[in-house]
């Protein structure tokens, strides 16, 4: 009688203790699938800078059917180009020449039946590399001077096209980072709201790239940086 009072005991014993275990691994199940609730969201940062620095490449023509003539008109052009950048207030260590490129039409195997007006063709580029953009940019208007000083200017040229560049990427970084973390935050906090849920701690983060790009072709010198964060956050209700 006395065994089997205390069989009974245990088993029961038994009993509240898978019960209680039960409700444990339930509530833990529970938490452990609100916790995987989440939302993904995205945020963005763009902002518009002026260039830092200009690369402008001034490339001019010369043609010829003497090659010591048209050495000679090069060097003569180098002259008058550096001449009108150093009176326009560049310095010297803001220009640098390329060798120039010499076509010989007559050793070319394919061309046109009809003979060429001159042998010889050149090409010149002279570039200035400067963090001036504005004052650059003012004094690109003055070209023709150039062209009065008798000066053929390739312009159609891709080489040709000056380029801008922004630099300073590193130092407006962080601020754009955490204005596209709180851009995502505030779309989280928005879809958390239409939910009935509250926003959680953040479970994942990746920054996007950023990109740098002209803001229209028609200003290259105005610079569009833009960043997109994406963010995971838990919800509960």
């Amino acid at each position: 009688m006395f065994k089997t009072s205390q069989s009974l005991i245990i088993a029961f014993a038994v009993i509240i203790s898978c019960a209680i275990l039960g409700s444990f691994f339930v509530k833990g199940l529970t938490d452990f699938r609100a916790m995987e609730r989440s939302v993904t969201v995205k945020g963005l940062s763009e902002r518009e800078f002026v260039a830092d620095t200009v690369i402008w490449p001034i490339q001019f023509v010369s043609a010829s059917n003497s090659l010591e003539d048209i050495y000679q008109s090069i060097e003569t052009g180098k002259q008058q180009v550096v001449d009108f950048l150093t009176t326009k207030g560049i310095q010297t260590h803001e220009i640098s020449m390329g060798a120039p490129s010499i076509t010989d039409k007559s050793a070319q195997r394919y061309g046109s039946a009809q003979a060429a007006a001159f042998r010889y063709t050149a090409t010149q580029t002279i570039t200035v590399y400067s963090s001036r953009v504005t004052e650059i940019r003012n004094m690109m208007s003055a070209l023709s001077e150039l062209g009065k000083q008798g000066i053929v200017l390739s312009s159609d040229d891709y080489q040709a096209q000056p380029q801008y560049l922004f630099t300073r990427l590193n130092d407006v970084k962080p601020e754009m980072i955490e204005e596209a973390t709180k851009n995502a935050r505030e779309v989280a906090e928005k879809f958390a709201q239409d939910s009935n849920s509250e926003l959680g701690k953040i479970k994942f983060a990746r920054q996007g790239l950023f990109s740098i790009q002209a803001r229209d072709q028609h200003n290259p010198h105005l610079k569009k940086v833009r960043v997109v964060t994406t963010v995971e956050y838990y919800l509960s209700d």
